[in-house]
């Protein structure tokens, strides 16, 4: 004979019960009441597994299920599973302190080792063409295949960088391009500097450029933009030192101790960032590697259009200035590699002053737009420049204005994803978009040149058309997110 406990059911239908049991009446006992929902959450049960077995009754005596009480317990037993599957939730971004600024920093010194070293690649072009009696075409075909694979690489390291491999993937490209670098400094062939500058430290800068530059937005939101930049202003610092360790070392030391001594540099540069910058948001590692939805989003396509037309002539600047400043304005070696200097020098402040200026007052697209038209006004008064002082002014201006659109360009790219656990497959779509431009528009140029005689005009007015039609593009994109009201963008 069982017995009903009083916990759960009153004393008077207890003996009910008790008594039907013993005379064998099928009559079932009243229901008994379970704790409901409310009481569950208010702790009154230390373990809700064990209290319903304590409390429910077994035989004749089952009562009916409580549909609130299991619901809570499902929904207890749920939630931990739903965390799990979503990641955690760290919270807004800090927008600042000691760790966000010192992955600003370390940041800093990846842009160095990889912007930095293409944005040198003038002195080099300079160099090849006269060590190697190659024409120009073909010397630009080592920095643009460079370009091509540092912004190409980033559809693949800006998605593993979402699930969770920024390291990995930091070290592998910090251990190809030093590799590569002192593989550099043993080319004697044509063939062998476009494998190993070209092919091999493209592939080692695009597998450091997109995790790093998508990790930065991740830690900021109103600094967002000056953060940017100050990680980009590493193209315009190693943009400095390594020309002028190049001009300085290579009449003095030759060719391959110079190259060793870059690959020194890098290496001391690169072992901090590869120790402390770390990545904050937890993995995504659900999701395609190309998310094509994006491309739907009229502002984002017309962005990467944009882009795609501004980066098609912007190197022509940087990779025949040196050239132009020796065969057209008969200026010497070194004073051609000085001018170089100047123009990536220049860029620092480029870099900071108008992403500070987008932060606090315009949003970055909005101060995208007009550097992208000054830069393309000023490329095509490289046309008029004729004697010294002309060449200087120019490489100033065209450096300030084109190190705006440079440092610009990813952080006007952040502010298109809402999604900041998306950022890396989605900078790295427009990367992708980009490295064709780059890939391209310098050996366009140099063919240009070549056609011509050795004259620049045709590829002067080829870099000012490409980027003015990318100014273009920007303004119908801004258009087609805002309208023509004025508004933050």
């Amino acid at each position: 004979m069982k017995t009903i406990s009083p916990l759960s059911c009153n004393a008077e239908s207890s003996c009910l019960a008790h008594t039907n049991s013993e005379k064998g009446s099928p009559e079932e006992a009243p229901d008994c009441q379970y704790p409901n929902s409310s009481a569950l959450q208010r702790g009154q049960l230390e373990n809700d597994e064990e209290a319903i077995d304590d409390e429910r009754p077994t035989g004749l005596f089952r009562a009916p299920t409580n549909v609130s009480y299991v619901g809570a317990l499902a929904t207890r037993s749920l939630n931990p599973v739903r965390t799990r599957e979503s990641g955690r939730d760290l919270g807004p971004p800090p927008d600042g302190g000691f760790k966000a600024w010192s992955q600003v920093a370390l940041a800093h010194f990846v842009i160095f080792n990889t912007w930095g070293y293409i944005n040198s690649f003038g002195v080099f072009q300079d160099y090849y063409t006269q060590s190697l009696g190659r024409p120009p075409s073909d010397i630009s075909w080592v920095g643009s295949i460079q370009i091509f694979l540092l912004f190409f690489i980033g559809t693949f390291s800006g998605r593993a960088t979402d699930a969770g491999y920024f390291k990995t993937i930091l070290a592998i490209g910090a251990v190809l391009e030093l590799f590569c670098i002192f593989m550099t400094s043993l080319c004697t062939q044509y063939w062998q500097l476009f494998l190993a500058q070209g092919i091999g430290q493209g592939i080692g800068c695009g597998l450091m450029f997109c995790p790093t530059i998508a990790l930065i937005p991740t830690y900021f939101t109103k600094n967002r933009a000056i953060a940017i930049g100050i990680t980009a202003s590493g193209s315009a610092t190693g943009g400095l030192v390594f020309p002028a360790v190049v001009m300085r070392l290579l009449p003095q030391i030759g060719y391959g101790w110079t190259m060793r001594t870059l690959g020194f540099i890098s290496l001391a540069t690169l072992i901090p960032c590869l120790i402390f910058l770390q990545q904050r948001l937890p993995p995504r590692h659900s999701g395609p590697l190309i998310e094509w939805a994006a491309f739907r989003e009229t502002s984002y396509a017309l962005f990467a259009l944009g882009m795609f037309l501004n980066f098609w002539g912007l190197y022509v600047g940087f990779f025949y200035i040196s050239s132009f400043a020796r065969d057209i304005i008969g200026v010497s070696e070194s004073t051609s590699i000085d001018v170089l200097l100047v123009m990536n020098g220049v860029g620092l402040t480029g870099r900071l002053i108008p992403n500070l200026l987008a932060d606090q007052y315009t949003g970055p697209l909005n101060m995208l737009i007009p550097f992208s038209l000054v830069t393309g006004v000023v490329a095509y008064c490289w046309t008029a420049v004729r004697s010294y002082d002309g060449l200087y002014v120019f490489s100033a201006f065209y450096g300030l204005a084109a190190a705006g659109i440079q440092s610009l360009f990813p952080a006007t790219l952040s502010t298109l994803t809402t999604d900041l656990k998306k950022t890396g497959v989605r900078m790295g779509m427009v990367l992708s978009v980009v490295a064709v431009a780059a890939l391209i528009g310098t050996p366009i140029a140099g063919a240009l040149v070549d056609r011509d005689g050795g004259q620049y005009l045709s590829a002067q007015m080829f870099m000012g058309s490409a980027i003015l039609a990318g100014t273009l593009t920007l303004v119908a994109a801004r258009t087609s997110k805002l309208g023509l009201s004025w508004q933050r963008a």
